[in-house]
């Protein structure tokens, strides 16, 4: 199967030669079986042998771990533990004679943790069934053709297959897989988010000629592009190409770049010839003027060129990349703002965890569609994609959304002090991975990681230099989890993030003491004291459990407190007090919501339960709970009408406060047909507080409704039952266990 591009077919049609590279889907029909083994299956054969079952990739066996939730009684069913430990994957394939005399490579966009990858010399598949493989033969021991061995569960990596191929005959790939923690690998705490085992993202073979742009520069695509002196009326975009020549001989070639518009059209271009040795990596560099470019501005102009880098030899195309360009400048400016393309523009962010309800981490690009949609619909400008590198597609996807990104490694929460090698190698995955998406502003380095000080701001300090070595052009960050900006281990880089809770884990939601430890007091504190610093808001958010209503929360000091009982309507008021400081704050560059979806934690202490419930939105996509439109009214374009505590449907106060988001004016509230006179603003301009309402006993009808200026009509409408008898105490819950089904 031979890939081609567009851009090779045009040469096609005009009758030149093209050998440019194939890129091969390599995801189906993998055998699989997952441990504990007794033995080594590299040692003894009849580990080998019997059933196999066959999955297509990307696959996890872990799925369904830790997920099947019971909704009448509110609780997990724990019949299936957490896998960690070994699994094997192996394929059969016939890889064309006609490669004998190319380069083939093996590419695994993300596999979870450890990897080592083999080469012949098993059986093969005596038998494929519909769900199985049955293997009946023995392996040759120890006589597997080691490929390489990568360290890390959400970068990609490449290996090279050439000279231990047998070409015109079957062959068969073997992949060990461990998904155990290790100190030597971030991260190395594993009670935070699962580490999801298995072949969880795409795997490709790449098949070039001897003379190539390099494949396995650390997975990245070969060439990197720069931009300077951005404007409306010109930019200057710098490409390095990393060439590779395998023939034994010096060889002289033409190398091109060109730049091409949506329309196909070429926008600048540049060539050089080179004399090509046969020894090491060598480096062409391209240097164009781009004159009125059409920038890329966000989500108002997400616009993209195509980059086509070329090599030729004798005429003839014998290798091709294209890369998305999108023309842009970043910058940020202290206790001002984000600003893009020299305009201010507004960081409304949300962090995600990439997995989801019965799939884990193996996800479809309709999984990843969808949660881009989600986070569309709320308005949202930026995401915090945490706490490790997510996969390609996404990535390119935001590019071609506008969405602004903040891209991180897994170092994450604790230190062994034997982590450093990998931290460095994931950050380098990372950045030449995914260097040339223009939505990607900035570098996170770690998220939350302390003690030992001395060693963590060396590690810091080490992975800062190293961004800044391999990406000169964007931001640099860390990320406390003290509300502290001068703590120890922070400023080591060009921003440093806060992860604060205030009404959760510890301060309080409002200032009702003299305590003055809340989200307010401190913003205007640091507002001060670090108006010089370069600070984000990296997380804040509070668990909300779709089946736990209370008409009235009270405030709790710190609602982490009681794990057993997590409202709705408290983090619905956590989130209306925390943006409303913010979107007043301009010491904070931007700001994250922790998090978009509700994700998947182990079983800890501080999860009672194996779900972080913080998401905005259900593990399964399937909830928008209150807080969501909260952060829609005030961030999206869309209109918004939207009145909270929908689920809290039987109530026992018969007089009762209504809160009603709305983004185009003043609401018109009904009760019964009754119109509700009086309001008092909350927060921001679309929060509106209807106090002491009066509902009838028995079914009572909500409606709030708005005209906006083209006529039309906008309402939200829900219905509660009024009993005296459904009242409860300040935080005791509203809904019974037999009233959680449909919620």
């Amino acid at each position: 199967m031979r890939i081609v591009t567009v851009f090779s077919l045009l040469f096609i049609l005009l009758g030149l030669s093209v050998h440019a590279r194939e890129v091969i889907p390599f995801n189906k029909d993998w055998a699989f079986k997952k441990g504990p083994f007794t033995t080594d299956p590299m040692t003894y054969n009849r580990i080998f042998q019997g059933k196999w079952q066959l999955v297509q990739i990307p696959h996890t066996w872990n799925a369904r771990d830790m997920q099947v939730y019971e909704t009448r009684v509110g609780t997990f069913r724990t019949n299936e533990r957490f896998y960690t430990g070994d699994a094997y994957y192996r394929k059969s394939f016939t890889p064309s004679a006609t490669w004998k005399d190319k380069r083939v490579f093996i590419k695994f966009e993300g596999v979870n943790t450890n990897t080592e990858v083999y080469v012949n010399n098993a059986p093969l598949p005596t038998k494929i069934g519909k769900n199985d493989v049955v293997y009946n033969g023995d392996s040759v021991n120890g006589n597997y053709n080691f490929v390489g061995r990568h360290q890390g569960g959400y970068s990609a990596f490449v290996f090279e297959l050439t000279a231990l191929l047998k070409y015109g005959e079957e062959n068969e790939i073997l992949v060990k897989v461990n998904n155990e923690a290790t100190p030597e690998v971030i991260p190395i705490n594993h009670v935070l988010f699962p580490m999801y085992g298995g072949i969880y993202r795409p795997v490709e073979l790449i098949v070039t000629e001897s003379i190539n742009i390099a494949t396995n520069d650390f997975a990245s695509p070969g060439i990197f592009i720069t931009q300077k002196n951005v404007s409306k009326k010109s930019a200057d975009i710098g490409v390095k190409i990393k060439l590779e020549n395998k023939t034994g001989k010096v060889q002289q070639i033409e190398v091109g770049t060109t730049i091409y518009e949506k329309d196909g059209s070429a926008k600048a271009k540049n060539s050089t010839k080179y004399t090509l040795r046969p020894q090491g990596r060598q480096e062409v560099f391209h240097n164009i003027a781009v004159k009125s470019p059409h920038l890329w501005h966000g989500l108002e102009d997400p616009y993209l060129y195509k980059l086509v880098t070329q090599v030729r030899k004798d005429g003839i195309v014998v290798d091709e990349v294209t890369q998305p360009l999108g023309i842009r400048k970043f910058e940020i400016r202290a206790s001002e703002g984000f600003f893009l393309n020299d305009v201010k523009y507004p960081l409304y962010g949300v962090c995600r965890h990439q997995d989801r309800w019965g799939k884990g981490s193996a996800l479809s690009t309709a999984d990843h569609d969808e949660d881009l949609a989600i986070i569309q619909e709320i308005g949202a400008t930026s995401i915090r994609l945490a706490h490790y590198q997510h996969s390609d597609y996404f990535y390119s996807k935001c590019d071609s959304i506008g969405l602004i990104i903040w891209a991180e490694i897994p170092f994450v929460n604790r230190v062994s002090t034997r982590e450093e090698n990998n931290a460095l190698q994931q950050l380098k995955e990372l950045i030449r991975q995914n260097f040339n998406h223009p939505s990607i502003y900035i570098w996170g380095v770690h998220n939350e990681v302390y003690t030992p000080n001395t060693y963590t701001v060396a590690l810091t300090t080490k992975l800062n230099d190293l961004a800044k070595t391999e990406d000169p052009d964007r931001y640099t960050a860390q990320v406390s989890g003290y509300n502290v900006v001068d703590h120890a281990v922070n400023n080591n880089t060009d921003v440093q993030g806060i992860n604060h809770y205030f009404g959760w884990y510890n301060g309080e939601l409002e200032n009702l003491s003299e305590k003055n430890d809340d989200v307010e007091t401190w913003a205007k504190r640091i507002s001060k004291e670090f108006k010089d610093y370069k600070i984000i808001y990296s997380e804040y958010g509070a668990e909300a459990k779709i089946e736990d209503q209370a008409e009235v929360t009270g405030n709790f000091g710190n609602q982490f407190s009681k794990p057993a009982f997590f409202p709705e309507d408290f983090a619905t008021r956590f989130h209306e007090i925390n943006w409303g400081v913010i979107a007043k704050s301009p010491i904070f560059i931007g700001s994250y919501v922790w998090n978009m979806f509700d994700f998947a934690t182990p079983m800890t202490a501080l999860n009672v339960n194996p779900r972080n419930y913080k998401g905005l939105v259900t593990f399964d996509r399937k909830t928008k709970k209150d807080p969501f439109y909260w952060y829609k009214a005030n961030w999206s374009k869309e209109p918004v009408v939207y009145i909270t505590q929908r689920r809290v449907v039987n109530r026992g106060n018969e007089l009762t406060l209504i809160t009603v988001y709305s983004n185009r004016g003043t609401p018109t509230l009904t009760v019964n047909g009754r119109e509700i006179k009086g309001y008092k603003k909350g927060q921001t301009d679309v929060h509106y507080i209807f106090e002491n309402v009066r509902l009838d006993r028995g079914e009572n009808t909500v409606v709030a409704k708005i005209t906006d200026k083209g006529g039309k009509v906008l309402e939200d409408t829900i219905k509660w039952n009024y009993d005296p008898s459904f009242k409860r105490e300040i935080g005791e819950p509203s809904v019974t266990k037999d009233e959680h089904i449909g919620l």
